[in-house]
């Protein structure tokens, strides 16, 4: 299942709004074989368990297919998922989680026991969940998965008091938030902070981590954005973000990335819409109560009233730590 998550990974930025998902064939009495690999073909290609079982050719006759999510049962973009394993006469499918998509939820699986095929789910359940987070997310509520990426320095400040911030954090930070970014199907700033910083809200990363056939994350604006504005076009919203979010989920926005300023910051937070918070913290203090915070406005009025979460995620990037919050 390992060996499919990762191929899954390789896959994420070519083929949103479809689930990024991987599939490893093994053949029948040879669990020492490395295994045949597939993974989503792109926005409109094969499924990952039709590329792998492809790949196998006939050694996936009896063979264990391993999935990181289960296969389709119906007609959409490609044929169902579950004839071609059928077709293929595996023995036994392994399955990491099931697709919560009311067109799938359980079909698949049926389908294949039905054909007296084995089939075990659960395999690296929590690890495959939170790879396809963003999917599943979207497929249960209509609506993205919400990333809040916020930098700041120990003391938890966000910029210096006449508004200059660049740059908290060190480089390879900066190159990190780059690849969220890149994982993200639209990013998210406040008409403030175009006004301010004319942000590109373009993905900048090596040749070598992304493909000449990724796209650009949507960008949208909370309010309007000058005509010159090196972030247009823009996608220009207004209004409460509740709705904006069944829109853009609308739109098939699997992972919407908000990095916007302190106060667009707190309507997310404030309004519990915020699914992880990736927090970059800096080596460095102001040393001081005058300079900006990561939110703006009022916030918790005493101790029983403290938003708490969970750390799921450190790790040191450079100089500095990358947090992962999700409540």
């Amino acid at each position: 299942m390992g060996q499919a998550m990762n191929a899954a990974a390789k896959v994420r930025r070519r083929v949103a709004p479809r689930p990024w998902v991987g599939a490893v064939v093994v053949p029948a009495g040879n669990s020492d074989h490395a295994g045949f690999e597939g993974a989503t073909d792109g926005r409109t290609g094969p499924h990952a368990e039709v590329v792998a079982l492809a790949a196998a050719g006939e050694a996936a006759k009896g063979s264990t297919l391993y999935v990181t999510l289960e296969p389709c049962s119906h007609q959409g973009l490609t044929p169902p998922c579950a004839d071609s394993i059928i077709a293929a006469g595996a023995a036994r499918v392994v399955i990491g989680i099931t697709d919560p998509d009311p067109k799938v939820s359980g079909q698949g699986i049926a389908r294949l026991l039905a054909a007296g095929i084995a089939v075990d789910v659960g395999c690296r359940s929590d690890d495959v969940a939170r790879q396809l987070a963003p999917y599943l997310h979207h497929r249960s509520t209509g609506r993205p998965f919400v990333v809040l990426k916020l930098a700041s320095t120990l003391d938890g400040r966000t910029a210096a008091p006449d508004g200059t911030s660049q740059w908290i954090t060190g480089e390879d930070a900066r190159l990190d938030a780059h690849r969220l970014r890149a994982d993200s199907d639209a990013i998210v700033v406040g008409a403030g902070t175009v006004r301010s910083d004319n942000p590109l809200l373009t993905v900048r990363l090596p040749d070598a981590e992304i493909g000449s056939d990724d796209t650009e994350p949507l960008r949208v604006v909370l309010g309007a954005a000058p005509a010159n504005a090196a972030i247009q076009p823009c996608l220009e919203v207004s209004g409460d973000l509740t709705s904006i979010l069944e829109d853009l989920g609308d739109r098939g926005v699997l992972q919407l990335m908000v990095e916007g300023g302190a106060t667009v910051a707190q309507s997310f937070h404030e309004a519990g819409l915020v699914d992880r918070y990736v927090l970059y913290v800096a080596p460095a203090f102001f040393g001081g109560n005058d300079a900006l915070g990561l939110f703006s406005g009022a916030g918790a009025p005493t101790m029983a009233d403290l938003w708490r979460g969970r750390i799921v995620d450190v790790a040191r990037v450079g100089d500095d730590l990358r947090l992962e919050i999700e409540a």
